[in-house]
């Protein structure tokens, strides 16, 4: 796709410059035609080096940037702006390239007669079947700029969950590296300076923690281009499993089971289940349709495949809470109010409340396990040090009995 310079004179007279993208001269008039322009001057922007940005390929469309779309976009429909005329708005605003080229296509899409929710659904990868399914559900009730808003709500809410989870683990995982660190300088040059020492003095024999850590020096030393190698095959071969159907659903279930872990996990999943299926009923979608979208939403195998029981439930004329009951992730607490929801017509109230409710938990959660981390995991790093230390001078407290053998 090329980028055109044009100049332009609208029905009043008044004339205007700008750019346009367009997979020709041809198309790109055609499209300032349509928007009832007279097109002046069309000539191709030339890119040079110095225009093209080279980091471009490595960006990444966030959250972040989804959000402020959802609510630049909601705005400007309250106001009562056409489609299209909000799409080149969006275009150009948005800092974004990677977004700025979705949002281009979706215009194109627009602009040929395809609704916005049928062009978001173009793109997997960028708007989610939340996304899309709740702005069809806001055109067909012609409430698209409340419906975009709560999608902006909803991406706040979820990125900065994430944000807590992933601030929270920064610490432990720069400690845990920075142990293997140690670990692996101490195993690797540290042991071999003792076991020299203790081999000039014979054929004493050392204690068994001692030849167990020189032992696994000399292999590591030794075969270093097979036990590397070995590792990373290992991650590779495990994290390609947990893309299969059955690796995710071990991961779930073994997530959930985690001591400490596990009870955030499964807040965080009841969290997620309650604002998205909340969100999508509030905004009209049908329910058997949400539940389909808030299973793949949650975020956990365990919970998907509650909800096909679920659906069931609803289409024999029965209650959402009868099969959410039989799993373990849902407290009585989370079915009660579901329950009291559903019998009194306020089913999204009660939604919205749950996910506030454990959201609140999920933050309080990982800050008291940020705290309890800090020192478990110092504990463990000085054991670690302290095992190694301990294995190499354990012999030098022995050493008289050594040098008389």
């Amino acid at each position: 796709m090329a980028t055109f310079a044009y100049k332009v004179m609208d029905a009043k007279g008044t004339p205007a410059t700008g750019q346009v993208d367009g997979d020709s001269k041809v198309v790109a008039a055609a499209a300032l035609r349509s928007r009832g322009l007279t097109v002046l001057d069309l000539d191709e922007v030339k890119r040079g080096l110095g225009q093209i940005d080279i980091l471009e390929p490595f960006q990444t469309i966030k959250a972040r940037d989804l959000t402020v779309f959802s609510r630049q976009f909601a705005t400007m429909v309250n106001s009562g702006l056409s489609m299209l005329r909000c799409l080149y708005v969006l275009e150009e605003q948005t800092p974004n390239k990677k977004l700025g080229k979705v949002i281009a296509q979706l215009k194109e899409d627009v602009e040929a007669g395809i609704s916005l929710s049928d062009a978001l659904e173009k793109h997997p990868r960028v708007f989610s079947r939340l996304y899309v399914s709740m702005v069809r559900a806001g055109e067909i009730g012609g409430i698209l700029d409340d419906v975009l808003n709560r999608l902006a709500n909803q991406l706040e809410r979820d990125d900065s969950i994430k944000r807590a989870v992933k601030s929270a683990m920064v610490y432990p995982i720069m400690i845990a590296s920075f142990a293997i660190l140690v670990l692996v300088g101490m195993v690797m040059i540290l042991i071999p300076i003792f076991a020299k020492m203790y081999k000039d003095l014979g054929n004493a024999k050392l204690p068994l923690l001692t030849r167990i850590m020189m032992g696994v020096s000399g292999g590591l030393r030794s075969y270093w281009f097979i036990a590397i190698p070995a590792i990373v095959l290992l991650i590779w071969g495990l994290r390609r499993l947990k893309h299969t159907s059955r690796g995710t659903e071990a991961w779930d279930r073994t997530k959930l089971s985690m001591p400490v872990f596990g009870d955030i996990v499964a807040k965080l999943a009841v969290a997620r289940f309650s604002r998205t299926l909340g969100t999508l009923v509030t905004s009209g979608v049908p329910i058997l349709q949400a539940i389909d979208i808030t299973g793949q939403a949650a975020g956990n195998t365990v919970i998907e495949k509650a909800m096909v029981n679920v659906q069931q439930s609803i289409k024999e004329g029965q209650s959402i809470t009868r099969p959410l009951e039989s799993i373990r992730v849902f407290p009585a607490m989370v079915t009660q109010m579901i329950s009291v929801g559903e019998e009194t017509g306020s089913l999204d109230t009660m939604l919205h409340k749950i996910a506030d409710f454990y959201e609140d938990e999920v933050n309080a959660s990982i800050k008291a396990l940020t705290s309890i981390i800090e020192p478990v995991m110092m504990v463990g790093v000085g054991g670690i040090v302290g095992l190694v230390v301990i294995s190499m001078y354990l012999p030098i407290f022995n050493m008289m009995n050594i040098v008389k053998s």
